[in-house]
């Protein structure tokens, strides 16, 4: 059954009806209402392609967090060949809303990282909704140093509304681990992408995007804070999180302007989760495209250009 957003009502109500006549000619085959349905379908279409002309920051952290979007796990299995999983951070426990291993991509070897936010009741639960513990952050950094010691390039999956706050992740020293993953990030002689394929939330995003290429998907978000979290501090009123949403430029592409993120993936009219199948290959393709411009770069001029990458930051924002 398809989810359909808050301002995306309208569709849903012209959508239903074309379905309902189908459903109704399927129990009856003389009715003809075949025509009657096509023309709810371009209604529908145009409807569509006008909602998603020009959405506000608000909306597309709405698509971002839609929950049949494509998730890591989705991403892994259809690009990645021969993947083969690791688990537990060698300290402490093994951390299901982050999932990483060796894999095949293009028939090259890699090691893959990603948030995972699960995609059921019982699923989200399990992977604690993308949330990241410390342990899930020590696991990739022990990954980012396994494929350091043997040059296999990095890919990361970046999905998480930040990493989780709760009291237990605080006393086994949850700052620590994402200073240290990011920290992990910036270490490494190897090739490291990011693509954030929903939410960037916070730390919990930048522990795994602090990479030579960061690509965003057009209707993806990523922020210092959530923008309810950020309404709630500055207005005290979560219900804010409209005008939090405009100020906190968070959208891809106010990001893309910023100089923050290097490209912006399209995608399908109406968001990801309407062809999951074209989105995923574009995010193929983007990776494919941007490792082959580290193709020659050695492990000095790598650690180097992310470094610079990063200290120049900020630069086009003052700018502007």
């Amino acid at each position: 059954m398809t989810h359909y957003l808050d301002f995306e009502k309208p569709l849903a109500e012209i959508e239903g009806k074309a379905e309902e006549l189908r459903n109704m000619a399927r129990k009856n085959e003389e009715m003809h209402v075949e025509d009657e349905a096509a023309a709810l379908d371009r209604k529908a279409q145009d409807l569509l392609k006008d909602l998603y002309k020009k959405l506000t920051p608000w909306r597309k952290c709405q698509v971002a967090r839609h929950p049949d979007r494509p998730h890591c796990k989705d991403y892994i299995e259809a690009l990645f060949t021969e993947y083969t999983p690791l688990a537990g951070d060698r300290g402490f426990a093994d951390d299901h809303a982050v999932m990483g291993g060796l894999a095949r991509f293009n028939d090259q070897p890699v090691m893959v990282i990603g948030h995972e936010k699960g995609n059921d009741t019982q699923s989200r639960i399990e992977r604690n909704f993308g949330m990241a513990r410390p342990e899930g952050y020590r696991k990739a950094i022990r990954l980012m140093d396994m494929a350091d010691r043997f040059g296999l390039p990095v890919i990361t999956l970046v999905d998480t509304p930040g990493a989780y706050p709760g009291k237990g992740a605080e006393e086994r020293g949850q700052s620590e681990a994402i200073a240290r993953s990011t920290e992990k990030c910036l270490q490494i002689g190897v090739p490291l992408i990011s693509i954030i394929i929903g939410e960037g939330g916070s730390g919990g995003a930048v522990a795994f995007a602090t990479a030579n290429r960061l690509a965003m998907l057009e209707h993806s978000v990523y922020s210092v804070i959530s923008p309810e979290g950020c309404a709630s501090i500055l207005w005290k009123d979560a219900e804010k999180m409209r005008e939090a949403a405009e100020a906190l430029r968070l959208t891809a592409q106010d990001l893309l302007k910023l100089g923050i993120t290097d490209r912006v993936i399209a995608e399908p009219l109406g968001g990801a989760h309407r062809d999951r199948e074209a989105t995923i290959a574009a995010v193929g393709k983007t990776i494919t495209a941007m490792l082959g411009e580290m193709d020659d770069m050695k492990p000095k001029a790598l650690i180097k250009a992310r470094r610079d990458k990063f200290l120049s930051m900020g630069d086009k924002g003052l700018a502007a």
